[in-house]
């Protein structure tokens, strides 16, 4: 039975030995895990710092100019409408003052004429045949 407990107790050493070295390995794996991540995290600072810092200021400024030119068309956009609405209104107000001026000159003509035409009339069927 000692044979047995000696090879069993070798067994258990070479397992503790093992199980050391493979803690050993995961914790190597570990650091060099943390090492890579906080290179590739200093590289792309780096990178932003160089490349995109510099490329979002400039897009922010010509997104600057377009909301200022945006602003400045809405605006005369606006005048224009405006503009278009005042020449409108006053058309219309310039058509009614033409038709009523036309209605008041005609009307009197017209009243004549339909007077001329009912004496036409009259006097027509009056007349002895």
């Amino acid at each position: 039975m000692n044979a047995e407990l000696g090879t069993t107790n070798l067994f258990l050493g070479v397992m503790a030995a093992v199980s050391i070295i493979e803690a050993l390995a995961i914790i190597g794996i570990a650091v060099a895990g943390f090492l890579a991540y906080r290179r590739v995290m200093d590289l792309t600072a780096g990178l932003e710092a160089r490349q995109i810092a510099p490329v979002m200021a400039r897009v922010n400024t010509i997104l600057d100019d377009v909301k200022a030119v945006s602003a400045k068309v809405k605006e005369e956009t606006e005048r224009v409408d405006d503009a278009i609405h005042r020449t409108m209104d006053r058309v219309d107000d310039t058509a009614d003052r033409v038709r009523s001026n036309v209605r008041a000159k005609t009307s009197r003509v017209v009243g004549m004429v339909r007077g001329l035409r009912v004496a036409l009339e009259t006097i027509m069927q009056t007349r002895p045949a």
